[in-house]
């Protein structure tokens, strides 16, 4: 199918009841390119606010869900409409709407819904929910059935719960990505309390790893990007890195054995963990933020309990925590650093992701979608 062909979404022809239609792009398949879609969204309730999509970040893990790449444990659902980095403007606000009103500017990450009543839920951490959140996408819609579409669409209807406040004195299209990437790196720095006097090691400057070097420079931590890429040196330094490491030099990770108090490992590919957890001081955290398609190989258990070293993860944040750094990034002036593209670039753009051949996220700029701009 070639992308200017529009294709209706799960019966949605003509849309039901107390339904609209969005325009949109779609995955009919694991191996089929994103083209133009027409995707149903819901009448706005009383606790609803529906946004007018300006600019929707675009991560790796939508790449890893329109391929299927992820099918052992969050198989995909087709067709799949991906985008979970929104910023856009509110255009109506349901009659019990406290927090928004039309105008105001809203920002919806990686989700839109959760049980609310589970301990995780009642302590803010929705990410965790116990009864499982509502994802932007590829999520059992309990609103129309199916499944959830995400942000690479023309309009998006959410509780205001998981509605997000963003300042105006922000760039929109910059800080997109902070509803991902921002915040898949600004959690765990936190929790993990890195901050003055806190060695912090950043492994990866992509598009997760260059806002975990802007975070912990403004915590205030010494920090250390280690890259494979030599050529990212001057970059790291830019961003906020007092210290570059390249990977492909072992005796570089040698000298700085037990010295780091955390480290944050961005990297979304199979790797060995061995050469971070060996550069942990004791009780040291090595935690894991890349999602990758294949296992790590399994770490040597010895260099963990010789110095009661932990292993962890962490998965964006709660409703609260995130509006805390968007907060944080208004008021420091942090942002993603980006390229922006039309949708129509949209299939260009994956292939230039595989190959790391961005600085450092896309994000699409979806008025190209709903002034019908010319195909690429």
């Amino acid at each position: 199918m070639n992308e200017t062909t529009q294709t209706k979404v799960k019966g949605a022809a003509a849309p039901a009841a107390g339904t609209s239609e969005a325009r949109a792009y779609a995955a009919q398949s694991a191996t089929s390119r994103l083209a133009p879609a027409t995707i149903r969204r819901r009448a706005p309730g009383t606790r609803d606010v529906q946004l007018d999509i300006m600019f929707c970040g675009v991560c790796h893990s939508d790449l890893h869900q329109v391929r299927d790449e992820w099918k052992k444990t969050m198989p995909t659902d087709y067709p799949c409409t991906p985008g979970h980095e929104i910023v856009g403007r509110v255009v109506k606000a349901g009659s019990a709407v406290r927090t928004f009103k039309e105008g105001d500017l809203a920002a919806v990450g990686c989700m839109v819904d959760s049980c609310r009543t589970c301990s995780a839920c009642r302590d803010g951490q929705e990410q965790f929910c116990e009864n499982s959140a509502t994802f932007t996408y590829n999520s059992p819609d309990k609103h129309l059935g199916g499944v959830t579409y995400g942000g690479y669409s023309d309009s998006l209807v959410v509780d205001e719960h998981f509605a997000l406040r963003v300042s105006d004195r922000m760039d929109l299209a910059g800080a997109a990505p902070l509803l991902c990437a921002g915040i898949t790196t600004y959690s765990p720095l936190r929790h993990w309390g890195a901050g003055p006097g806190r060695k912090v090691g950043v492994v990866g400057l992509g598009g997760l790893g260059h806002m975990a070097v802007k975070f912990a420079h403004a915590f205030g931590a010494e920090v250390a990007l280690f890259t494979s890429s030599p050529g990212k040196t001057a970059d790291a330094r830019r961003l906020g890195a007092d210290e570059v490491v390249v990977t492909r030099d072992p005796d570089a990770l040698k000298k700085l054995g037990n010295s780091f108090d955390f480290i944050l490992d961005t990297v979304a590919a199979p790797h060995d963990l061995n050469a971070y957890l060996q550069l942990l001081k004791r009780d040291g955290t090595l935690c894991l933020v890349g999602a990758p398609d294949r296992p790590h190989p399994s770490p040597a258990v010895f260099q963990l309990i010789l110095r009661r070293r932990q292993l962890a993860g962490s998965l964006i944040g709660g409703i609260k925590e995130t509006q805390e750094m968007l907060d944080f990034c208004a008021q420091h002036d942090i942002a993603s650093d980006i390229e922006t593209i039309p949708m129509q670039k949209i299939n260009e753009a994956y292939e230039r992701l595989l190959k790391s051949d961005v600085k450092y996220r896309f994000v699409i700029d979806l008025a190209s979608l709903k002034d019908g701009a010319a195909q690429a």
